[in-house]
């Protein structure tokens, strides 16, 4: 496969890209198509390495009104509406859901994914089903499953061995979720137990944290610490810390440090925690974020995810990272022109960065053809037109083409 003249992550110089054997080959301003070659005519398109999304979840997707709807719009409703629905969870359900969700992602563009996935269930049927689907998609989407404990780890009955009980089944990650916990020193216990589980069975670690606007909800330190202390660093993930945009600028200017020196990652929901931030505010109304602009500015991974689509927490969502970027720019102010044209990498290579998948991921000779093409020269003009991705390819193998919506304007 050629791709001809293709602008390669902004470059104002068109390249082409050989693809051989499922990987980059070569890449040069000019090169010869081979007898039999298949071309693709690339011209004022822009190569991207596809979308990711680190946090979503798939064991919940399309489960909106089930049994009620959220009408209330917070967290903690969510999780009702969800402990009910669990109840009439079967393999095939979860099953059919998930791959539906997968499919409208790579729909558009995304071919790696992070899915938490609520163990707090005595027989496992999501983690099981989900791991069926993990195997059965991976020749168009890399999957990861987080170990994730909806309803607390020592704040639900056997929540531990329901832990090492998914460890054992195969998760990819261990998850926490140490907010929800009863209280502080359940907290603090909830996530050492996480860690030594990590380490125990050489997973990586994202843990739901602090999502919530306490000011007082301070779980992140600990897990900083943890992940400097314990030298799993990069292999570390904090997910929504929105209680971080609700700390005071001193204790976060102490606890810059730490997160500096810990070298773990930040997954930030813009859609999902935008809406569900701020509900017990009046005026002043917060925008339930954590401060993605200040850990950026200090080095600091963060990477976007959308967290769910269409469930109990989160009536919309259609998979399309687009969307995320665009509501975390305006949620973020991070709107100097430069900011907006680099900020695709929100939602490619700093989630790859944080699903630890660098090894093959990314536009360089040697490494996996994994890239999309999108409709425009430049990514700055490619989310202002929501620009469509009119080449999805994976391993070499197209997985997704769009042609561009035409427009004919009678005025």
């Amino acid at each position: 496969m050629l791709i001809k003249q293709v602008h390669i992550e902004n470059e104002t110089e068109p390249q082409d890209v050989r693809i051989e054997d499922g990987q980059f080959a070569a890449i040069a301003s000019h090169l010869e198509p081979h007898a039999n070659e298949q071309v693709f005519d690339a011209t004022d398109q822009l190569m991207l390495p596809p979308y990711v999304d680190p946090h979503v979840h798939l064991d919940s997707t399309m489960t909106a009104g089930q049994p009620e709807w959220n009408e209330s719009g917070t967290l903690f409703d969510g999780i009702c509406i969800w402990s009910e629905r669990k109840k009439s969870l079967t393999h095939d359900d979860v099953k059919q859901r998930a791959i539906q969700a997968l499919k409208i992602q790579a729909s558009h563009g995304i071919q790696f994914v992070r899915s938490h996935v609520d163990v707090t269930d005595p027989d496992l049927v999501a983690l099981k089903a989900l791991i069926e689907v993990r195997a059965e998609v991976k020749d168009w989407m890399e999957l990861q499953l987080v170990a994730f404990p909806q309803e607390g780890i020592l704040s639900f009955p056997h929540g531990k061995e329901l832990m090492e009980e998914a460890a054992k089944t195969g998760v990819d990650v261990i998850g926490a979720i140490p907010h929800y916990e009863f209280n502080r020193e359940y907290s603090v216990e909830s996530l050492h137990f996480a860690f030594d589980l990590a380490q125990k069975y050489d997973l990586l670690f994202d843990a739901h944290t602090d999502e919530i606007d306490d000011p007082n909800s301070r779980s992140l330190e600990t897990v900083a610490t943890l992940a400097l202390e314990t030298g799993m660093k990069d292999k570390v993930t904090a997910s929504h810390t929105t209680a971080m945009g609700s700390y005071n600028d001193a204790y976060t200017y102490k606890l810059m440090r730490l997160l500096k020196m810990s070298g773990m990652n930040f997954i930030s929901n813009p859609l999902v925690n935008m809406f569900l931030g701020g509900r017990f505010d009046t005026y002043p109304k917060r925008r339930g974020l954590t401060r993605v602009k200040e850990l950026t500015e200090n080095g600091i991974n963060v990477a976007f995810g959308e967290d769910d689509i269409k469930d109990p927490w989160y009536p919309m969502g259609d998979g399309n990272m687009l969307d995320v970027l665009h509501e975390g720019l305006h949620a973020t102010q991070m709107m100097g022109y430069s900011q907006i044209m680099n900020s695709y990498q929100f939602v490619t290579t700093h989630g790859a960065k944080a699903m630890h998948v660098m090894d093959h991921y990314g536009i360089a000779v040697g490494k996996p053809a994994n890239f999309m093409l999108l409709d425009s020269t430049n990514f700055y003009d490619a989310l202002n037109t929501r620009a469509a991705v009119t080449l999805s390819v994976h391993h070499g193998n197209i997985i997704s083409e769009t042609k561009p919506a035409e427009n004919k304007l009678f005025i």
